[in-house]
């Protein structure tokens, strides 16, 4: 805790107010949206079609806008769209816990969707220009908080559904309500190197400007692709662990994934500081990344020492605890040491111009890349438990991350990951 007081206090009042803003986010969030497919289901009696397109909507809505989000960021500064997410979530929280439509509840779950479209890129680009060369530093501590928050907010949540799950909703929506003032007093307006707003025509042909350039930046597409196999390496904590966990022991699922979701928020909390530091004198940013990158695939050796459920007994169930324990620890420090060095590489190749628009993008391509991952990672699961070969998941998951490290490397021998000499703003 004091190691990260210092951190903090360290950095500008603004980037303190973001880092404590996104706790802020997260806590709520993650108060109300484990919770909320049990109230769909339950207290609504909602089909499980139905149940699966509210979920759906909000992360369409949420991975598909986010070049929007950023695209907006960086014409209006980043004040607007962060105030005008928190205002959105308000009211898509408040609404979830009072509405029992479908047409209502869809819109609610859109509604929180996009709030995290337009609030993530410009929250990160913002934090990016306010720490100015200490970056890794800054990105390593705000992932203190982010994950603080995704540790606490469940069991808060948790604390409240006792009650009522309207209760949970008015609670996360007064937070945002919270944040939406503290924003709109204490964050002063910035923006960063990017078009201004003219005209109306003005304005549309330079939406398509933005992402044009975006678009023709080649080493930042090409450093965007090699990383999508380390946010389906992450998601993993979600599907492929828990899904281990109920194979092998039993488990309910839902159980299953809190604890090992519990497991990884607390390590990232308690090493991110620590592993930012210890890399950061080691190592240049390409080798931090490619050697998190390693870690990551190798956290899923463990389990191909796990036990088939035909073979389940009181040692198999301590192996295979061990094994999910390891495997859990090894991808949340891979994941620590990744994290900052990938935000600064984003903010490097960008060449200081369009950060948000670079991190929406960024973001919308990792959400594609999860997406298609989680497919193929539970077409393999199925064919892996039919043919009886049950050490093909993580192999191939393995090999994810290690094909993420050559990949990163080889930008890096290349020349790619070199940030752009940047040119000045045309007059």
């Amino acid at each position: 805790m004091k190691a990260l007081w210092r951190s903090n206090r360290s950095f500008p009042p603004a980037a303190r107010l973001l880092m404590a803003n996104q706790f802020a986010i997260n806590l709520a969030f993650y108060m109300l949206m484990p919770y909320l497919a049990a109230h769909l289901a339950g207290d609504l009696a909602l089909a499980a079609w139905t149940v699966g397109l509210i979920l759906g909507v909000r992360n369409l809505s949420q991975q598909g806008m986010f070049l929007i989000g950023g695209t907006l960021a960086d014409r209006y500064g980043y004040k607007a769209p962060i105030l005008a997410g928190c205002l959105l979530r308000t009211a898509g929280f408040a609404l979830l816990g009072w509405a029992d439509t479908l047409p209502a509840l869809i819109a609610a779950s859109a509604a929180t969707g996009f709030a995290g479209a337009l609030f993530n890129p410009a929250v990160r680009a913002y934090l990016a220009a306010e720490a100015g060369e200490r970056r890794v530093e800054a990105f390593a501590t705000f992932n203190v908080y982010y994950q603080a928050g995704m540790l606490l907010g469940p069991l808060v949540g948790l604390g409240l559904l006792v009650a009522d799950f309207r209760l949970v909703c008015t609670v996360a929506a007064a937070i945002f309500a919270a944040l939406s003032a503290l924003q709109w007093r204490a964050s002063p307006a910035r923006r960063g190197q990017g078009p201004a707003p003219v005209t109306e025509t003005g304005r549309a042909e330079g939406v398509w400007r933005q992402w044009r350039q975006v678009a023709a930046n080649r080493p930042f597409l090409l450093f965007s692709a090699a990383m999508i196999g380390s946010y389906v390496l992450t998601f993993q904590v979600y599907l492929a662990l828990p899904l281990a966990a109920d194979d092998v022991l039993g488990v309910d699922g839902t159980k299953a994934t809190s604890g090992l979701f519990v497991l990884s928020a607390a390590v990232a909390v308690a090493g991110q500081l620590r592993l930012t530091g210890w890399a950061k004198r080691r190592w240049s940013s390409e080798q931090a990344l490619a050697r998190g990158l390693v870690l990551m695939g190798v956290a899923f050796l463990p389990l191909t020492l796990a036990p088939t459920p035909a073979g389940r007994n009181g040692y198999a169930t301590i192996v295979v605890v061990a094994a999910l324990a390891a495997a859990v620890t090894l991808l949340a420090v891979g994941s620590a040491i990744v994290y900052p060095f990938e935000m600064d590489t984003v903010v490097s190749l960008s060449g200081g111009r369009l950060i948000a628009t670079h991190y929406g993008l960024y973001n919308t391509v990792s959400g594609l890349g999860i997406t298609l991952g989680n497919l193929a990672t539970g077409a393999i699961w199925d064919y892996a438990h039919h043919h009886q070969a049950p050490c093909l998941p993580w192999l191939g998951l393995t090999a994810i991350g290690l094909a993420c490290a050559t990949a990163v490397h080889a930008l890096a021998r290349t020349g790619r990951l070199t940030p752009p000499v940047p040119q000045p703003a045309p007059a």
